[in-house]
C-alpha cells in the first residue's frame, strides 16, 4: 500500500492535485469540528506556505517506503492531534483525535483525487479507484484507526460521503477564510520575497480565479446550503482549469516532482543551494520589470522584511556596528510577524504551541524531547500571561503587548532557548555542528560564526544569546526569521 509503486504517488506529483488538495482542504474546513480546530490552532492564515510544506512532508513520510519513518510520523501526528481540543463559537466540543473526524480528512483527499480525474475528462477505472481507496484506508490504520471508520467498500464509501456532505458540513468560519480572506491576503512565498509588485499583480489575478474554481468544484447540495455564490460560467472555467493544468503531465517528470517545486518556492536569496545564484539574477530582472509595472498599474506596494533594510547578521554572521537600525521591528510588527502565529490578532497558548510544533517538526523530535520543548513554551506562556494580560481575558492583545513593551528575556524564555539548543545538539557535545544547524535552519553556516572556532561549530552560549536577541530585541535575524516569522 505504500512506497514508490503506490497509486498515491501518481496523484501526489500530478499538477492537478494542487487544485484537488485545495478542494479537499475546503471540504475539511466545512466540518464543524475541523473548522473550529483550524481557527483556534492552525497557522494556515499567517503562515500558509509553511503549513503547506509541512503537510506535504508529512504525506511523503507516511506514503514512503520506509516503515520506521512511517511509524515515527504517525506517532508525531497523533501527539500533535492529541493537543488540539476545545469548543467552537457555539460551545460545541472539538477533538482532533476523534476517529470520525480523522476519517473525514482522509475521505476528502481520496474523493478529491477521484473528482480531479473526472473533471479532467479522465475518470479512474474501478481497479485503480479501489487500489487508491485501499491505500488511504491503510494510511488511516497506520494512524491507529482499527475501528474501520472509513467504510469497507467503495459503494458504502459514496453513501457515507453523500450523507456527510448533506447532513454534517456547515458554512464554517474556516471555510470562508480559506475561500475569501486567504486568497486576498496570501503572502509571497520565500522565493518571491522582495518582489511585492510582481506578487501583488499575480495574486490579484489568480486569487479570484482559484476561489471561483474551488467553489464550482464543491458538491452542489453543499454549495446551495452554504449559500456559496453561483457565478455564471464558473463550471466551464473550472473544467477548463482542470483540463489545462492536466496538460502539464506531458512535461518532463523532473519538472513535476512536488518535492522539487516546494523546495524551489522556499529558496531564499541567501540560500547555499546552487540554484540560488541563478534565481537571484532572475529576481533582479523581475524587480526592474516590477518597477516599470508599478508605474502603469494601481496595485499597492507591499512591504516585506527585505524592504525594511538589511537583516540582522544572524548567529552565523558578524555582529557589531554594521547592524542597521532599519533592521529593527516595531513592537506591532514583532507581534504580528512572530508572536501571533495563528493570525487572529492575539497572543495565546496556541501561538506558542505552533512555534513548538514547527520546531519539533523541523528537528523530527521523538516524544521525550518534543514534550520538553512544549513544556518550556507552556512555562513561557504562563510568564507572558501573568505579565501582559492586563484585562484578564486569558490572551494578550497587540495593544497590551505594545503598551507594556516588555523585555521578554525572562527565565522562562531562557529555558526555551536552552531546551531548543539541547534538542538540536543531537550528539550532546554542547556544540551545534553543520549538520545539526542545517536540520534546524535549512541552510548552512554563514560567513563568520559568532563564537567561531576551528571546527565551525555553534556554542550553547552563542545560540542562547542569539535566540534571546531575536525573541526579545525584536531585531530581524537571517537565521530565525525564516524559521518563525516567514509565511
Amino acid at each position: 500500500m505504500f512506497g514508490p509503486d503506490a497509486q498515491f504517488h501518481r496523484f501526489f506529483n500530478d499538477p492537478r492535485w494542487a487544485l484537488a488538495a485545495l478542494r479537499a482542504t475546503v471540504l475539511e474546513a466545512a466540518h464543524p469540528q475541523i473548522g473550529a480546530a483550524l481557527i483556534d490552532n492552525s497557522t494556515f492564515v499567517a503562515h500558509p506556505w509553511r503549513r503547506l510544506r509541512n503537510t506535504l512532508v508529512s504525506l511523503q513520510r507516511m506514503f514512503g517506503a520506509d516503515d520506521d519513518t512511517r511509524r515515527r510520523e504517525a506517532a508525531r501526528l497523533n501527539r500533535l492531534h492529541a493537543r488540539l481540543s476545545g469548543t467552537d463559537a457555539r460551545n460545541r466540543p472539538y477533538d482532533a483525535m476523534d476517529p470520525k473526524v480523522r476519517a473525514w480528512v482522509v475521505a476528502t483527499l481520496f474523493e478529491s483525487s477521484v473528482t480531479m480525474c473526472r473533471l479532467s475528462g479522465q475518470p479512474l477505472d474501478r481497479t485503480t479507484m479501489e487500489q487508491l481507496y485501499a491505500e488511504f484506508q491503510a494510511y488511516l490504520r497506520v494512524l491507529g484507526d482499527q475501528g474501520g471508520h472509513l467504510p469497507p467498500t467503495l459503494k458504502e464509501f459514496w453513501q457515507y460521503y453523500d450523507h456527510t456532505v448533506q447532513e454534517e458540513l456547515e458554512d464554517t468560519e474556516a471555510l470562508r477564510v480559506i475561500l475569501y480572506k486567504l486568497f486576498d491576503h496570501l503572502p509571497a512565498p520565500p522565493l518571491l520575497h522582495g518582489l511585492p509588485t510582481v506578487w501583488a499583480a499575480g495574486r490579484a489575478l489568480a486569487g479570484p480565479v482559484l476561489g471561483t474554481i474551488t467553489v464550482a468544484s464543491l458538491p452542489e447540495p453543499f454549495r446551495r446550503r452554504a449559500g456559496l455564490p453561483e457565478i455564471p460560467g464558473a463550471q466551464a472555467l473550472m473544467q477548463s482549469a482542470y483540463l489545462g493544468v492536466g496538460l502539464a503531465r506531458f512535461l518532463p517528470d523532473s519538472w513535476l516532482q512536488t518535492e522539487n517545486i516546494t523546495n524551489l518556492l522556499y529558496l531564499t536569496p541567501d540560500s547555499d543551494d546552487p540554484r540560488a545564484a541563478t534565481l537571484n539574477e532572475l529576481r533582479g530582472r523581475m524587480k526592474r520589470a516590477g518597477a516599470l509595472f508599478r508605474l502603469v498599474t494601481p496595485f499597492p506596494a507591499e512591504h516585506g522584511p527585505s524592504e525594511h533594510g538589511p537583516a540582522e547578521y544572524g548567529p552565523a554572521e558578524e555582529a557589531g556596528p554594521r547592524r542597521s537600525t532599519e533592521a529593527r521591528r516595531s513592537a506591532e510588527e514583532f507581534f504580528t510577524e512572530v508572536l501571533d502565529q495563528t493570525g487572529d490578532g492575539y497572543l495565546d497558548w496556541p501561538d506558542l504551541a505552533a512555534m513548538a510544533r514547527e520546531l519539533s517538526s523541523r528537528l523530527d523530535l521523538d516524544e521525550p524531547e518534543e514534550t520538553k520543548l512544549y513544556n518550556a513554551y507552556a512555562e513561557w506562556w504562563r510568564e507572558l500571561q501573568a505579565a501582559l494580560d492586563l484585562d484578564g481575558d486569558g490572551r494578550v492583545s497587540k495593544e497590551e503587548y505594545a503598551a507594556a513593551v516588555p523585555s521578554l528575556a525572562g527565565p522562562a524564555l531562557i529555558r526555551v532557548a536552552e531546551v531548543l539548543f539541547s534538542v538540536t545538539d543531537t550528539d550532546g557535545n554542547q556544540r551545534i555542528d553543520a549538520d545539526e544547524y542545517r536540520a534546524l535552519f535549512r541552510t548552512g553556516f554563514r560567513r563568520t560564526m559568532t563564537d567561531a572556532d576551528a571546527d565551525a561549530t555553534y556554542s550553547r552560549s552563542a545560540f542562547v544569546k542569539d535566540f534571546l536577541s531575536f525573541m526579545s530585541g525584536r531585531r530581524r535575524s537571517t537565521a530565525f526569521d525564516p524559521l518563525l516569522a516567514e509565511a
